[in-house]
């Protein structure tokens, strides 16, 4: 399959999830699929009611194992099973009904599949049943939702709270600390694929999904400095995973990364005809502007998109020596934003002020010079039509390696590198 066209499969947003959330939180029987096989396949979902009785009916080839849980701010319905193919329309679970407003679903980790519904008031399960298939009709699974009380909804929530927080933490793959790069060796960069799995990320007017762009770039560009020999190159993503913001920080820390670039192409909601061309992005406490304000919002959503237990920020730092180490990598990230900067400028095409900041959370690393470089915004059809191109993206990973190389030199000279260089 081309890459374009990879690039372009949308992700299908399948009612089922919130069928097999309910049949937990009924406390009724679930059964596992038979044998070792192929994939459980979702040939069809719908939701019917009202907001005090909403029932979701899901159209299925065998009966699957699902765990269920609960989140509150905002109240979503969590339903991991085993991976399954979705053979169902795109625009499925984009709007609801009743007691649920929308929900979508993806892959979550290796071997693992999620929902994630949203709710418009706290409900809890009446009953749920499965019909196995007869003459042509389908096995279905069935969910009648309730409305019940914030209390009972809470309850559930906080019983769900430790094992939906491990889940979270197991979903995304462990960076190996003894890998990690030593005093002596080759650079360490880390390069992150924004979103993935559950997490589509934008949707361009022209149907590509940001998830599967970034993590293309992201490895031609990885193949790219891997060419030079001269840098350890690792991914936090090389498939369609989901990784929570906070991991995808976790391993840059563990790894001990010389430089973290974390890989976007978003939509915005204000400016569609002047939102366009490449940007970088650093971390501040106060966004340089509008636009970067709204784009961290919708980064920092990735985690409740995905069904993410949102952690509690850190407090102030009070320890001198992490705010030294704090300040240092922010110098070190706005050395190399202007960099990669410089060098984009007679490779691709630059939004006004390409260099811009705002309060992304996959940049919080403290020990880490880290960068946010949107490719381009989908929600603009030209760059749209540039992004899905290899020439394009040949001449972004190019200048974006001479960046690198310009961030690297004094280090590879043997000489002490400083923001100011």
């Amino acid at each position: 399959m081309a890459v374009a066209d990879r690039i372009s499969v949308k992700m299908n947003f399948a009612a089922v999830w919130l069928v097999v959330a309910a049949c937990l939180m009924a406390g009724l029987p679930v059964y596992a699929a038979d044998g070792e096989g192929d994939k459980p396949v979702v040939s069809g979902a719908r939701v019917a009611g009202d907001e005090a009785r909403t029932r979701f009916v899901m159209d299925l080839d065998q009966q699957i194992d699902p765990s269920i849980s609960a989140l509150q701010n905002p109240r979503r319905l969590i339903l991991d099973f085993p991976e399954v193919q979705f053979d169902i329309p795109a625009e499925t679970g984009q709007t609801g009904r009743g007691l649920v407003s929308n929900w979508r679903f993806g892959l979550f980790a290796d071997g693992k599949s999620r929902i994630v519904m949203d709710l418009k008031a706290p409900a809890a399960v009446d009953k749920t049943f499965f019909l196995p298939a007869i003459d042509d009709q389908p096995a279905r699974l069935v969910v009648d939702l309730v409305r019940s009380s914030d209390p009972e909804f809470q309850a559930f929530s906080e019983q769900s709270r430790k094992t939906a927080r491990a889940a979270a933490v197991k979903a995304a793959p462990k960076a190996d600390k003894l890998t990690a790069s030593k005093a002596g060796e080759r650079p360490l960069i880390l390069l992150d694929p924004g979103h993935g799995g559950i997490d589509t990320g934008a949707v361009g007017v022209g149907g590509t999904l940001e998830k599967a762009l970034v993590l293309e770039f992201a490895k031609e560009f990885k193949e790219k400095l891997d060419e030079t020999g001269l840098y350890d190159v690792r991914l936090t993503r090389d498939d369609d995973t989901f990784i929570p913001l906070a991991r995808r920080v976790e391993m840059g820390h563990e790894l001990a990364a010389d430089l973290f670039i974390s890989i976007h192409a978003d939509s915005v909601r204000r400016g569609r005809t002047l939102a366009r061309g490449a940007t970088v992005y650093t971390l501040s406490d106060r966004a340089s502007d509008e636009l970067a304000e709204e784009l961290a919002e919708t980064e920092n959503m990735s985690d409740i998109i995905a069904g993410v237990e949102l952690s509690e920020e850190p407090a102030d730092v009070t320890d001198i020596l992490l705010d030294l180490a704090r300040r240092e990598s922010r110098s070190f990230s706005v050395f190399f934003a202007k960099t990669l900067v410089s060098e984009l400028k007679s490779a691709v095409r630059l939004i006004n002020n390409p260099h811009r900041s705002a309060g992304f959370r996959v940049l919080k690393a403290h020990d880490v010079p880290s960068v946010l470089v949107e490719l381009g915004y989908l929600s603009n059809e030209h760059d749209e039509k540039l992004l899905i191109t290899e020439e394009w993206r040949g001449r972004m990973a190019t200048a974006m390696t001479e960046a690198v190389h310009r961030f690297f030199r004094p280090r590879l000279a043997g000489t002490p590198v400083t923001p100011s260089q």
